[in-house]
């Protein structure tokens, strides 16, 4: 659309958009109250599935395990593509919100866990069901074909991938766009923009360490996997520091040593799970090496009976904007939101959202809604305690409904205005 026709377009959506808030709020409320694990969102898929139904989308249903796709086709004109993720963290909430999950679920290794919405998937869902329902309903002021699509499985890294490898490109029309959003902690209200990078690129290991198990009171009998791991945990926090350049951004967490059962038991093995982020592929590239290396070399100066083993659990490319379809959506941003739509830096959060746009071959933007209470979020800012705001996968992680409910839905509506006919 021309700007003038953004306008007026946007003047419409949004006097539609307030009458429709306590139907979206009842929903987002349901589904987090309802949470499913990666790869186990069935009912959340059937949610989606069957509102797109209602408002007479083409629907397929079980893509990549999961995965929804409807087709919504409106004349001749460019296909744009909506993204939301599905799935809810193994984290057990402690927001004390009356609409709270109290869930239990088993993860894939069996264990059971507390599941909760503290990524903010809820409103993701949320945000494309309301904008399919205004464009199916307001047919008469755009052209072209809107594909929705509800994606599991984000927070293992393997959704998008999952949708493709089910024949997605060969089974629906190719975007001409791909768009998509994320609530962060922002102060709710505001869109966040940037063109280029936005999102790092993450890769998570386990390392397996192996040892000689023993009684507590015979140290010089076993060869002491948690020993080995502890100084291993150590040692890999000098790659950022003495291997990565100072002009460079890199992260390496270690969130999991796990090792043993008893006091008095030195246990047979231990294990690692880290995590890296990096924005910059020969950067990612030195530090997995520099993981293997470090590991090897720790197994060895512990003489370990074996070599330690590596699994990679996740593995995220980094989110790239392209910058002519952000300068599009920009554009379309400050006609809707003025000076509540600015730029971002870079974040060190990953996503699998560039995985449709890097196999189809088109373009893709993503940005970030701001999901903090105003008057929460000034108040840090002011006292230079933002970091202090529990983030997207803390247990207490809780935007506040409004405005971040009708914010998201507003800029996903715009975005996709600034490609239709």
């Amino acid at each position: 659309m021309e700007i003038p026709q953004i306008k007026a377009f946007n003047d419409k959506m949004d006097s539609l958009i307030e009458p429709l808030l306590p139907e979206l709020e009842a929903i987002y409320k349901d589904i987090h109250q309802n949470p499913e694990l990666s790869m186990e969102e069935f009912r959340t898929a059937k949610i989606a599935a069957d509102y797109l139904t209602r408002y007479q989308f083409e629907v397929s249903t079980g893509v990549g395990v999961t995965g929804v796709v409807g087709i919504l086709q409106n004349g001749d004109g460019p296909v744009v593509m909506l993204r939301a993720d599905m799935d809810a963290l193994p984290v057990t909430e402690d927001t004390g919100l009356p609409y709270a999950s109290t869930k239990i679920a088993r993860d894939e290794e069996g264990t059971e866990v507390g599941v909760s919405h503290v990524c903010g998937h809820d409103l993701h869902v949320t945000w494309l069901m309301g904008a399919a329902r205004l464009f199916s309903e307001n047919r008469d002021l755009w052209r072209g074909t809107l594909m929705a699509v509800f994606q599991p499985g984000e927070e293992v890294g393997r959704g998008a991938q999952s949708m493709i490898d089910d024949g997605m490109m060969e089974r629906f029309p190719k975007p001409d766009i791909i768009l998509g959003q994320h609530v962060m902690v922002g102060e709710a209200g505001t869109v966040k923009y940037r063109s280029g990078t936005i999102l790092s690129a993450g890769n998570s290991l386990k390392v397996r360490l192996f040892g000689r198990g023993s009684h507590g009171s015979l140290p010089h009998t076993s060869i002491d996997p948690v020993v080995m791991a502890a100084a291993t945990t150590m040692r890999l926090q000098t790659i950022i520091s003495r291997e990565v350049a100072p002009i460079e951004n890199a992260v390496l967490t270690v969130g999991a040593l796990q090792a043993g059962t008893k006091e008095n038991i030195i246990p047979e093995e231990a294990t690692l799970k880290l995590n890296i982020r990096t924005f910059n592929d020969s950067v990612k590239d030195h530090i997995l090496s520099a993981v293997k290396r470090i590991c090897c070399a720790e197994c060895a100066a512990s003489n370990a009976p074996r070599d330690p083993e590596f699994t990679e659990l996740v593995s995220y490319p980094m989110t790239v904007n392209d910058a002519e379809a952000t300068a599009r959506v920009v554009e379309a941003f400050k006609i809707q939101f003025g000076d509540r739509a600015f730029e971002t830096k870079p974040a060190s959060a990953s996503e699998d959202f560039s995985i449709f746009g890097r196999n189809w071959q088109v373009p893709y933007v993503f940005w970030f809604v701001g999901g903090t209470d105003p008057q929460t979020y000034l108040a840090a800012k002011e006292a230079d305690r933002i970091n202090s705001i529990p983030s997207n996968h803390s247990p207490k992680f809780a935007p506040v409904i409004h405005p971040t409910l009708k914010t998201g839905l507003q800029a996903m509506m715009t975005a996709a205005a600034a490609w239709f006919h």
